[in-house]
């Protein structure tokens, strides 16, 4: 993606189910599930570059000696600084006492990160400043160790305030409002109230008060707490908690708007944000792997088998479409092909935008994330490509020479690495009045690739958000290869409304196609339209959240598509570029066609899954009218 967008995080939780010994003669270290947590966090890196944290839970230690560890980072590196500061102490005990290495109860005895229930997470700062306060894993404690709880999440709530109300009203005093603290103390308070009324079962049956603890341990319904915590969350979410006894638990959002898969066979019961990240780190099948269903918690227990249970009545299905356009890793099995799909059926309207020209344009991508619908694309060209052949190879003479059917049979889609990012500069400044700059140096040029003022350009982006690299940067340094036109192409469809689930798309004057519309509106004397939806808005608020509906879908309706597209086209061709440029976007049924499973669409259609999102987009319509630079949650 060519714009900066920070997105939603990326969790890993790890349960050993056999004694730490058994791992140390299989796998001859006893330190295998350190190592696999390094993997599974290391390969879901593209989520999360701001921070990282990780917590472990040792099962059965006695009383007095330290049973949860964490530890998290904002270096730079954040993976790597923190199982430096992990693995260090390991390093000192290999020099100066070697043996203990192979004393499993001696180092779940004396030393930290060595127990048998792992949360990992790795953070985006789609809000919030970037300070290792805000890392998750966050952990709130209890001497009663059935009342610690760890939790860590891909989450964004649109109803925080109610949230922190509600925690208000049954006389807690939160220390912020976050929808991360939030939701830690909401979990909390029904872990509490779960421990209580076992206590005093228990109690009552006669039980000593040791083994009112055991027995809470044994007897805990996880499934309770979620149902009761979860009831009046508004969001998309997929988080993952471990109660200090070693109970762990993965819940998802009803609508299934964030992902969660999960693996578990007689070893280990693991759970991370993507299918080949858990693949990858334990060789496995992608059809081995299970996704955590929507509305549904994951709950792995101390011992024994996992379970999925009902918390929530699964909602219509929308899952976030942006996984499978960008977030994701491409080496998804079904995620690389829906890509492919995606270039594949925008081509159409390219091959329209240069006239079938293909003697004389160049296809390129820009890197890195596009890579793989641009495959799709040149794979439609060539289909293209091999009509004309069969067509020209019809129309020959039948004494026409080799060198004619040579010549037809030589015809091919030009494809050049004209865009290059430079590695060394990260587009990480969040601050509007330095990003421009940076963006402007984030990508350069394959000089000579093309014929200058005969070569059209096509480049294929994934997403255009705010075009703000394109205008600062990429139309500008294409220009530099002096083409006749420079088509850019975005596999997904026009990003028209914010989300609030997790990605940093809060504003609405934002958005490059809001600005498109804008601008059409009033270039046509319409601006009574923006006026009438802005009071729209305003009586939306008054509303329940679950009786109001998207009123900024009115700003678009008086355009089409590609209206807006040539818009866009125009407010991001700079003065200095002097080829034609034009833009193309996916259509909204061309994205349904390829990414059948992910429904989610929020942010090309303004159909929200959760009421909080029809609040949201109001919200971010009436601060932009009102001129103020904030978040609409």
């Amino acid at each position: 993606m060519s714009d900066f967008l920070q997105h939603e995080c990326g969790i890993a939780l790890l349960k050993l189910k056999k004694p730490l010994d058994f791992y140390l003669e299989k796998y001859g270290t006893p330190f295998w599930a350190l190592t696999k947590m390094y993997l599974l966090m290391e390969k879901q890196h593209n989520r999360g570059q701001d921070g990282a944290g990780l917590a472990n839970i040792k099962l059965d230690m006695p009383p007095g000696t330290r049973y949860i560890s964490r530890h998290r980072s904002v270096d730079q590196k954040p993976i790597q600084d923190l199982f430096s500061y992990v693995n260090n102490r390991f390093k000192i005990l290999e020099e100066e006492s070697p043996e203990k290495l192979k004393d499993t109860a001696w180092l779940k005895q004396n030393e930290a990160f060595t127990g048998e229930v792992f949360l990992g997470h790795l953070r985006y700062g789609t809000y919030g400043k970037n300070k290792v306060e805000n890392c998750h894993p966050f952990l709130r404690q209890n001497n009663w160790m059935t009342r610690n709880l760890v939790l860590a999440g891909n989450f964004n709530m649109t109803n925080v305030d109610q949230l922190f109300g509600l925690l208000v009203d049954i006389g807690q005093h939160p220390k912020e409002k976050s929808d991360t603290v939030t939701i830690l103390e909401k979990i909390g308070h029904y872990l509490d109230e779960e421990n209580q009324r076992l206590f005093e079962k228990y109690k009552s049956l006669g039980y000593s008060y040791q083994e009112i603890s055991e027995q809470i341990a044994k007897n805990m319904n996880i499934q309770n707490i979620l149902k009761n915590s979860a009831v009046d969350w508004d969001g998309g979410y997929a988080m993952a908690g471990m109660i200090g006894h070693g109970d762990a638990f993965v819940l998802r959002d009803p609508s299934g708007i964030r992902p969660a898969f999960w693996f578990e066979n007689d070893e280990y019961a693991v759970v991370a944000s993507e299918r080949p990240v858990i693949q990858t780190a334990f060789n496995l099948k992608w059809e081995d792997i299970q996704e955590v269903k929507p509305g549904h918690a994951l709950i792995i227990p101390k011992v024994g088998e996992s379970s999925e249970v009902l918390v929530r009545e699964p909602l219509p299905e929308a899952q976030c479409s942006f996984e499978r356009i960008y977030f994701s890793r491409g080496t998804d099995k079904d995620i690389y092909q829906e890509r492919l799909e995606l270039g594949r059926l925008v081509t159409p309207k390219v091959l329209e935008a240069i006239d079938y020209d293909m003697k004389n344009t160049v296809f390129s991508f820009i890197p890195n994330t596009a890579e793989m619908a641009y495959y799709g694309m040149l794979k439609a060209t060539e289909d293209y490509l091999d009509t004309v052949k069969v067509k020209k190879l019809k129309a020959l003479n039948p004494g026409a020479d080799d060198q004619e059917i040579k010549d037809i049979l030589a015809m091919r889609t030009r494809v050049d690495k004209i865009m290059v990012k430079d590695a060394k500069l990260r587009t990480f400044i969040t601050q509007d009045d330095a990003r421009d700059d940076m963006v402007a140096h984030v990508y350069d040029i394959t000089y000579g690739s093309i014929k200058r003022n005969e070569d059209n350009i096509v480049v294929l982006d994934d997403s255009i958000v705010r075009g703000t690299t394109l205008r600062q940067s990429v139309l500008r340094i294409l220009d530099r290869l002096e083409p006749k036109m420079i088509v850019v192409v975005s596999s997904a469809p026009q990003i028209r409304y914010p989300d609030c689930y997790g990605i940093d798309m809060a504003k609405m004057g934002d958005f490059i196609a809001f600005q498109a519309a804008v601008s059409l509106i009033k270039e046509r004397g319409m601006e009574k339209l923006l006026d009438e939806v802005y009071q729209k808005c305003l009586k939306q608020m008054e509303l329940p959240n679950d009786q109001m509906v998207n009123c900024v879908k009115e700003i678009y309706e008086p355009f089409t598509e590609d209206e807006i597209s040539e818009r866009i086209a125009q407010l991001l061709k700079h003065s200095d570029v002097n080829a034609e440029v034009k833009i193309i976007y996916q259509s909204i049924s061309g994205l349904h066609q390829a990414c059948p499973g992910n429904k989610g669409d929020w942010y090309f259609s303004g159909n929200y899954p959760t009421p909080g999102g029809n609040k949201v987009v109001n919200k971010a319509y009436i601060n932009y009218i009102e001129g103020k630079n904030e978040r609409a949650y």
